[in-house]
């Protein structure tokens, strides 16, 4: 043998044939246990219905290493965290390649074929690599533990807004034990591991080939200085290894074992949900099989597959639970708790031998692992979960899928009950009838083109709210203005426009809002036309998500990006610029759902107004709380409102002069809001359409002073 082959560390040295062999029985017995608990797992989830996201599976697998490489969704509103985190994964990756390393050549090459490569330089440097791997997994877990401890983040406190104290699931202590036990077992396998090395060092002292080159394995080595220096001398480190050895390998092994059935299993189901994630989700909910007799989810084998997997990534993280406003202002909703819920109760039914009976599959109730009907209620569909989700969980959809079933059976609010049979009779929400949808056409000095009798370039779909509601009518009439101002060539679908359905599918009434979507489309195909416009974000969305799904492909816009390609055109011209503090709140629909942050913001910036960002912008702007039919259920008397919540947000903002929106129901929403959060004339609200109607140039004069004057 060479003096390389001889920088080495022989495994197992110093311990008997026997306990290498008892070593071998509690590793492979471990392992057995794994492989039995992700069997569990596997038909846990193949008893879930189908999912078909199994699509490009290429392209989704390296979606997914990009995201886990660069840790971009833990990271974000969490630096702190997503560092740490960042140190423990790679670290561990990193660690678990060097065990892989040594079993290939220990059990595999050497054995088999007679090569060996693990000594010389190879040794030294994975020895200084493997070091400062578990450094870095000790000092994100540490940061782990600081922050669960003494940092006592809301968003980590496990007692659930939809229970009572009394309950016996309110606060779910088991969970804080578990996440305890994860962190202690992880950091126990690690500094074991340290203490190890270093009383290796130290027993094997007096071998030129191994304390000569201690340094290569610096955390060893520090150790193994300072345990020496207290006293410690080669026969006493003998010693004191071979309990450690036994001691770190019985937990290492626990560790592996208990994987599947602890919340260490999100190393993989975490991947595996970031690889299925649907990049359409929640704008695009998801269709009901044509085969499927039922609608929605009742049991916990009507969700699929994708869904279990889902819950089981779920790493309680809390970040949904923060970001979500129905649980900001104590409505009974968490996310997280939803998802958990759900769990347990997949958990508890599904890891079963055989199946229970299907009324014990029920998910809605009042029982341990159920869902309370008000809890998904409570949700305003707004996407503010799934956008944080670090993990890809998709709460939305399962909410709404949970919802179909409550709407199937009739259980939900009898204001809701109404709206919906309004909808279905009227083909709009404000209980108005179809005749009076373009009554505010009227008031117009103009007339505006019916798309159904003669050709147009852009059909306005209007929505119900610009269309009824009398606060809104004045934007309407405004955004009419602007368009023949800029000679754009366009038309309404007058009495014929229904509901475009967003609301009424987040809702959960998917054969009205199949049915809605159906007779839209239907009627847009006898039109002529090249582009859709819209100035409601909701309608937007599902138009342009949603109706591809049902035949109806249509090029349509808001009319923010609209409005700034006219105003670049040149075909709007800016007669003044404001003087004006103003913020803006981001639609949901517009915003996080469809990614339209820029165009209103350019436009603000053109009117020469001082643009002051509320602390929840763009993708975590905080939602006015009228979507998912909210807007159709009052608020519990007696808690705040989520638009008084984003108002008070906005109150902060020194000298503000507007509050600007571009969505219908956030005009409505926030209107009352400002009155009801105490801040009328502080600041007022006010449409961007408004703004820009101040500060355009007409050509005629009385429209000009009509718009004023509105």
């Amino acid at each position: 043998m060479n003096e390389a082959q001889e920088i080495t560390r022989i495994l197992f040295q110093g311990f008997q044939t026997s306990s290498i062999y008892l070593f071998y029985a509690f590793g492979y017995s471990a392992i057995a246990v794994f492989l039995y608990g992700c069997y569990v797992q596997v038909r846990k989830y193949r008893r879930g219905k189908p999912d078909a996201a199994w699509g490009e599976f290429l392209a989704r697998f390296g979606e997914m290493l990009k995201t886990m490489l660069t840790h971009r969704t833990i990271k974000r509103r969490d630096r702190a965290a997503g560092k740490a985190h960042a140190g423990i994964f790679f670290g561990f990756v990193l660690l678990f390649l060097g065990t892989a390393t040594i079993t290939l050549e220990y059990d595999i090459l050497e054995p088999l074929f007679g090569f060996k490569f693990w000594y010389g330089d190879f040794y030294l440097w994975f020895s200084l690599v493997l070091d400062i791997a578990g450094t870095a997994v000790i000092a994100g877990v540490l940061y782990m533990m600081y922050r669960r401890k003494w940092l006592k983040l809301p968003k980590l406190d496990y007692k659930r807004p939809d229970r009572e104290p009394t309950d016996p699931d309110y606060d779910r202590s088991a969970y804080r034990r578990e996440d305890w036990a994860f962190l202690w077992g992880f950091i126990i396998i690690l500094i074991t591991g340290f203490l190890l090395e270093a009383s290796r060092l130290i027993w094997l002292m007096n071998d030129p080939t191994v304390w000569d080159y201690r340094w290569w394995s610096p955390m060893g080595a520090l150790i193994a200085n300072a345990l020496h220096g207290m006293g410690m001398g080669p026969e006493a480190a003998g010693h004191f290894r071979t309990g450690l050895w036994w001691f770190h390998g019985f937990i290492a092994l626990t560790f592996v074992a208990l994987i599947p059935f602890t919340k260490v299993k999100h190393i993989f189901t975490a991947s595996a949900s970031l690889m299925f994630r649907d990049p359409m989700v929640g704008r695009r909910l998801p269709m009901v099989p044509e085969e499927q007799e039922e609608i929605g989810v009742k049991t916990i084998t009507d969700l699929t597959w994708k869904n279990l997997l889902n819950l089981d990534a779920c790493t309680k993280c809390g970040r949904c639970h923060e970001a979500c406003p129905a649980n900001a202002v104590g409505a009974p909703l968490s996310p997280r708790d939803v998802i958990l819920s759900l769990r347990e109760f997949a958990n508890n039914t599904l890891q079963k031998k055989e199946l229970p009976d299907e009324a014990e599959l029920d998910v809605h109730g009042k029982d341990i692992g159920q869902v309370f009907m008000e809890t998904l209620w409570s949700c305003r569909t707004c996407l503010a979960c799934v956008e944080i989700c670090p993990v890809a969980v998709e709460h939305v959809p399962i909410i709404v899928q949970m919802r179909r079933k409550l709407v199937d059976e009739g259980n939900m609010e009898p204001i809701l009950q109404k709206t919906l049979q309004s909808v279905h009779k009227n083909g709009n929400s404000m209980g108005e009838s179809k005749r009076k949808r373009a009554k505010w056409t009227k008031d117009l000095p103009f007339a505006i083109k019916d798309a159904r009798k003669e050709p147009v370039d852009v059909m306005w779909f209007v929505g119900d709210y610009a269309s009824f509601d009398p606060r809104n009518q004045v934007v309407t009439k405004s955004f009419a203005r602007l368009m023949r101002q800029a000679g754009v060539d366009f038309g309404l679908l007058y009495e014929a426009e229904m509901n475009a359905g967003n609301d009424i599918r987040r809702v959960g009434e998917e054969g009205l809002y199949e049915f809605l979507a159906t007779s839209n489309i239907s009627t847009l195909e006898q039109c002529d036309f090249k582009s859709i416009v819209t100035t409601d974000p909701h309608s937007f969305n599902t138009i342009r998500n949603e109706y591809p799904d049902f035949g109806g492909e249509f090029e349509i816009n808001h009319y923010t990006t609209v409005i700034k390609q006219l105003l670049e055109q040149g075909k709007l011209k800016l007669k003044k610029q404001l003087d004006l503090t103003v913020t803006f709140h981001d639609s949901c629909h517009l915003g996080r759902y469809n990614k339209g942050y820029d165009a209103p913001r350019d436009i603000i910036k053109m009117l020469g107004c001082d643009l002051v960002e509320m602390a929840r912008n763009r993708d975590n702007s905080f939602c006015c709380g009228a979507g998912g039919g909210r807007i159709w259920i009052p608020d519990p008397v007696g808690i705040q409102k989520p638009s008084e919540n984003r108002i008070h947000e906005a109150g902060e903002i020194e000298d503000l002069d507007v509050f600007i929106v571009s969505c219908p129901k956030d005009l409505t929403m926030f209107e009352d809001a400002r009155k009801t959060a105490g801040y009328e004339g502080k600041f007022e609200v006010k449409e961007l359409i408004e703004l820009i109607t101040e500060c355009v140039e007409f050509d005629d004069e009385s429209v000009d002073e009509d718009a004023d004057a509105a």
